[in-house]
């Protein structure tokens, strides 16, 4: 028999977000861990907020939100607030009641400009890396690095000292046959950004470079760290995460063949750290020789080194990194970290369930 198509516009509901979503949803154990995590953050919090004034929107549901956004790559604050009038997942994630009101788009913006520091996501990256030290490997690790694409057109890249064609109409500006080098340009709308190419006869970009020290046995970031894009930007930042490690104990580091210098491999051994990078070999010798390759677990390294690429992978899809929507190495850094949290978040999720 057919049913029948009753509409009916108002309704009266008595089963909250909380018996709505499912026992075994895969943000259930995520949430655990963030309201654990947010009510440490708490006195952190704190000292962003005055004791006086109208009440803004709580950071602990800002934090929820800008999760959402990462996990299901919602690519607008006005997309994220639509979603919340509706979907009872993100509003059970968020912390929201079925009937109450939902932000402004505009209003949401302003206050999460308030958590857009560094320290904040760096504190949060660390509370993150806490629950999943259990899955973490001491000995074992990887660096590297990729390219970020910043919010800045190849318009915008113009004479520092002002000169050089103006825009015409609609903006469009002709600099064929012009040399555009970073020392004498740099984006009007976001001056951080170096012109750069990932590799030699690739497209060049106005972007940032992302770091991430890796452990290798599940992948899980240790470090994140974002630098202007140059030639040096890779290995520098490599030793300069490398230096946390804990002292007292030898360990190994991979990298790809970026790394393989005479100047890098020095000082990682300085620091009692033994380099598995990659060998490069092309019309030159290799820094890395038989004291190092002629061991079992060298050869583990590069296929553990794939990780990497993996994490990176997913910031940029998943996390919407490929380019970036904030302006200014700050705020792109805390976005940077923040998303390699998440991603960590994700990962010990799925280590726990296993375990």
């Amino acid at each position: 028999m057919r049913g029948v198509d009753n509409q009916q516009e108002g309704m009266f509901s008595y089963v909250s977000p909380e018996k709505r979503v499912p026992a075994d949803h895969p943000l259930r154990p995520i949430r655990k861990m963030l309201d654990e995590i947010l009510k440490e953050m708490s006195p952190q919090f704190a000292k962003l907020y005055s004791d006086v004034g109208r009440p803004s929107i709580a950071p602990e549901r800002l934090f929820r939100s800008l999760l959402l956004q990462i996990f299901y790559s919602v690519r607008s604050e006005r997309m994220l607030i639509e979603q919340l009038q509706y979907n009872l997942l993100f509003r059970w994630f968020v912390g929201m009641e079925m009937d109450e009101a939902v932000w402004n788009h505009a209003v949401y913006s302003k206050n999460r400009e308030r958590l857009l520091k560094e320290e904040v996501a760096e504190s949060f990256f660390q509370r993150v890396l806490d629950r999943a030290r259990p899955f973490m490997s001491d000995e074992h690790f990887t660096v590297d690095g990729t390219l970020i694409e910043a919010r800045a057109s190849q318009k915008s890249f113009r004479p520092k000292d002002g000169t050089g064609q103006l825009p015409g109409l609609g903006g469009d500006v002709d600099f064929k046959g012009e040399k555009r080098k970073n020392e004498t340009h740099e984006s009007s709308t976001d001056p951080d950004a170096r012109l750069w190419t990932k590799s030699r006869g690739s497209q060049a970009k106005l972007s940032y470079m992302g770091h991430v020290l890796m452990e290798n046995r599940n992948g899980l970031l240790l470090q994140t760290f974002l630098s202007e894009a140059n030639g040096r930007a890779e290995r520098d930042a490599a030793l300069l995460m490398a230096e946390a490690l804990p002292p007292g104990k030898r360990v190994t580091t991979g990298g790809d063949k970026a790394y393989d210098t005479q100047e890098f491999v020095r000082e990682l051994r300085g620091m009692n750290i033994t380099p598995h990078v990659a060998q490069n070999t092309s019309h030159r010798r290799s820094a890395v020789d038989e004291r190092t390759t002629r061991h079992a677990g060298y050869e583990v390294s590069p296929r553990k080194r794939k990780r990497g690429e993996q994490s990176f992978g997913w910031m940029k899809m998943e996390g919407m990194l490929r380019k970036v929507k904030l302006r200014g190495i700050e705020k792109v850094g805390w976005l940077f970290t923040f998303t390699g949290a998440a991603d960590n978040l994700s990962r010990s999720r799925n280590l726990m369930a296993r375990a």
